[in-house]
């Protein structure tokens, strides 16, 4: 059929990460993700899988092992500094820190805690050591056309769920 998920057709999907344990929404997106079915590795081989059929208004639950896809969580990425130490524009949770290593590898820190007297980053993926759900809804599907088929999504787009879907 046309109008299911298949190789080399555009497809857009919406998608939230919630914690199996509280169910809490840990991430949702405001803007769709598209992609070129089976013409890129935008999305895992399993996802794509799991996919591959679907129509618009479908949704799929994947479970996620996060010290998997992430590794186990490390507590050596953990570092508290005295809150004068850390300039002001930094001293709000949530703010991404990208700091370097001794060899100038880049790696972001994310700060997740400050009190009156200290500032709390990690490096750490805020998904590790978290036993989550990716819920993916089907918003689009349609014919790719050559150029998005080459770049494998939309035209001016970059899409990146890489980052959490492999």
């Amino acid at each position: 059929m046309s109008d299911t998920i298949q190789n080399n057709k555009f497809v857009e999907l919406n998608y939230r990460v919630v914690d199996k344990r509280t169910s809490i929404v840990l991430s949702t997106i405001e803007f769709p993700l598209g992609y070129v079915h089976g013409a890129n590795d935008v999305l895992s081989e399993q996802v794509q899988s799991e996919l591959q059929g679907k129509m618009v208004g479908d949704t799929i639950d994947l479970p996620i092992d996060c010290d998997k896809l992430y590794g186990p969580r490390d507590e050596s990425l953990v570092f508290v500094d005295q809150i004068e130490n850390v300039p002001e524009d930094y001293r709000e949770v949530g703010i991404t820190i990208t700091m370097e290593n001794a060899k100038g590898e880049p790696r972001d820190f994310i700060v997740t805690r400050v009190d009156d007297k200290t500032v709390t980053v990690d490096g750490n993926n805020p998904l590790c050591g978290r036993d989550v759900v990716f819920t993916l809804e089907v918003l689009t599907v349609r014919d790719a056309t050559d150029e998005e088929i080459d770049i494998g999504g939309a035209v001016g787009a970059d899409p990146d769920i890489h980052e959490i879907l492999k």
